[in-house]
């Protein structure tokens, strides 16, 4: 009975503890359509999820990555503090993808390596954000007999527009 008792205690307690962190998911729009899902961990951290799916490459694909992001590192705010509150974040990760998977047109394409992740963003007053993040990734394909470069469009093309709601 103790110990059934002590398990329930600790499943209410990490729910609850789980459902108080603020999150956030949204759109991403770059040079595809993204989906993300921010979860934070406390005031100053949090775990950035982003799939996204490409419009400007030939043939369907797929590619994701996973940050750990630091809000605001290094203590440095961004000044200008109205009514919402903007903020900065930087992070590394991870991220991997396939596209061309179903085109006869295009070649089959994939990567896996290290995802980076910086931006910016606004919090409203009310439940939503904007941002402007760059998630550049280095790693392993099979383009180049599985050299080391930058994932799908080179270095600058990960910079996308989000729009998220927070709950």
């Amino acid at each position: 009975m103790k110990k059934a008792l002590f398990v329930a205690i600790m499943a209410f307690a990490s729910i609850a503890i789980a459902s108080a962190q603020p999150r956030a998911i949204g759109v991403n729009a770059g040079s595809g359509l993204g989906f993300s899902y921010e979860h934070g961990f406390g005031e100053s951290n949090m775990l950035d999820v982003a799939v996204a799916i490409p419009v400007l490459y030939k043939g369907m694909g797929i590619g994701g990555n996973v940050t750990y992001d630091w809000i605001d590192p290094f203590n440095a705010p961004v000044p200008w503090n109205e009514k919402g509150e903007w903020h900065w974040y930087m992070g590394v990760g991870g991220a991997a993808g396939a596209y061309g998977l179903f085109s006869k047109d295009a070649p089959n394409y994939w990567y896996a390596g290290v995802a980076g992740h910086i931006g910016i963003e606004y919090d409203f007053w009310f439940p939503f954000q904007l941002s402007l993040d760059w998630r550049p990734t280095i790693g392993v394909d099979n383009t180049h007999d599985g050299s080391v470069g930058f994932g799908v469009g080179g270095l600058y093309n990960n910079i996308s527009l989000g729009i998220r709601y927070k709950f």
